[in-house]
């Protein structure tokens, strides 16, 4: 992370700071709490060099920052539509928390393979409400992480600009709601789809055999040890058990118990750690919402779910009650009882082509506005 250089004096007048920045205090103080007395941090800003003695006045901040390229909401980096495997996702969060330092990132986990699972965090402290994101439970669901970044990355760049989006001021969201955010829990199986199984050499017989010999591994939902990880959690896990495949397979295969997997015990742990109010899980495809499981889910999830397809334009359809089991979000709502909606993106046969990225972000960012707003 990037900060310029200023004598502590500087930072005695973060009020006048923010000014020079256009930002907003409480942000900008926030971005800065980890910042060491002589180094301050500026959301939006790409820092690159540094002044040659620390910045003593904010006339002298005013120049030095008028050198940095500000990033903004309709920056190309912000709006880009780009795929990823998990290193240039891990090369994303880099540049996300370096421009907007108020993001905060840690590893709750590792794949299979030893790949990290990172957790952005967006929102002030004293934020009353807690929601968390996820995106790629799946592998060839992978375009989820797409959008999930996309978004990020906006709602960051409107929070440095103060705007308000889909009737919501960003700066009243993140005063009021932390957003807890993974954007890839199955790494490895991304990465096997994307990329092929070239590097795994010693796995290359084990991961054909259960891809069934297919020619590449389009069709590949599994983690890369076989285990279907929306099907892996303890919410009436045995009744997948008893009708899914026996075995690990690209697909389906629930475990022979829950919760083996690092993946899914990671993101059982980030839970139980601090369940949040509301959790959104995207996958592909239906354009349907899931909303409900077994009578657990409240109240006030028939309402949100009447909002979140009228902000669709009514692409997105709530669904109630499926006959699943098992997945991240039923273990969510029968353990908690609180909000949670399986956000079905797009239509068509997984992979969805990424050249229908577009329309579907254009369908689903009004969702993942609203569901930040209580």
């Amino acid at each position: 992370m990037a900060g310029i250089r200023v004598k502590p004096e500087i930072k005695r007048h973060m009020k006048d700071v923010a000014q020079v920045l256009s930002i907003d205090e409480k942000l900008l103080e926030d971005a800065n709490k980890t910042a060491e007395s002589d180094e301050l941090f500026c959301p939006g800003l790409l820092v690159s060099g540094q002044p040659e003695c620390p910045i003593e006045t904010l006339n002298g901040l005013s120049q030095y920052i008028r050198q940095c390229k500000s990033v903004l909401s309709s920056d190309q980096w912000v709006k880009e539509e780009k795929v990823y495997g998990a290193q240039l996702l891990y090369e994303e969060i880099e540049k996300i928390i370096d421009v907007f330092p108020f993001v905060t990132c840690r590893k709750i986990g590792s794949s299979v393979l030893g790949k990290p699972l990172y957790e952005l965090r967006i929102g002030a402290d004293t934020a009353e409400r807690n929601v968390h994101v996820n995106a790629s439970f799946h592998a060839n669901e992978w375009i989820t992480t797409s959008v999930a970044i996309k978004w990020c990355k906006e709602y960051c760049a409107a929070l440095c600009e103060n705007k308000t989006v889909f009737g919501h001021s960003a700066i009243d969201i993140f005063s009021r709601t932390s957003l807890s955010f993974v954007p890839l829990v199955n790494p490895d199986g991304v990465d096997l789809v994307l990329y092929g199984c070239a590097d795994l050499s010693e796995k290359n017989e084990f991961l054909n055999g259960l891809n069934e010999h297919r020619p590449d591994f389009r069709e590949w939902k599994a983690n890369i040890n076989g285990v279907d990880l929306n099907k892996h959690f303890p919410s009436n896990w045995e009744i997948e058990q008893r009708r899914k495949p026996k075995a690990p397979s690209y697909r389906d295969f629930p475990g022979t118990a829950p919760l083996t997997e690092p993946e899914a015990q990671a993101m059982h742990r980030l839970i139980t750690e601090q369940p949040p109010d509301r959790l959104i899980a995207l996958h592909t495809q239906g354009e349907e919402i899931y909303w409900g499981y077994e009578g657990c889910e409240p109240e006030q999830s028939s309402e949100v779910i009447r909002e979140f397809e009228a902000i669709s334009g009514n692409r997105y359809q709530g669904v109630k009650t499926i006959d699943s089991h098992a997945g991240f979000r039923d273990w969510f709502i029968q353990q908690y009882g609180k909000e949670g909606y399986t956000v079905e993106l797009g239509k068509g046969k997984n992979p969805l082509p990424f050249h229908q990225f577009s329309d579907i972000y254009q369908a689903t960012e009004g969702i993942l506005w609203r569901a930040l707003v209580f």
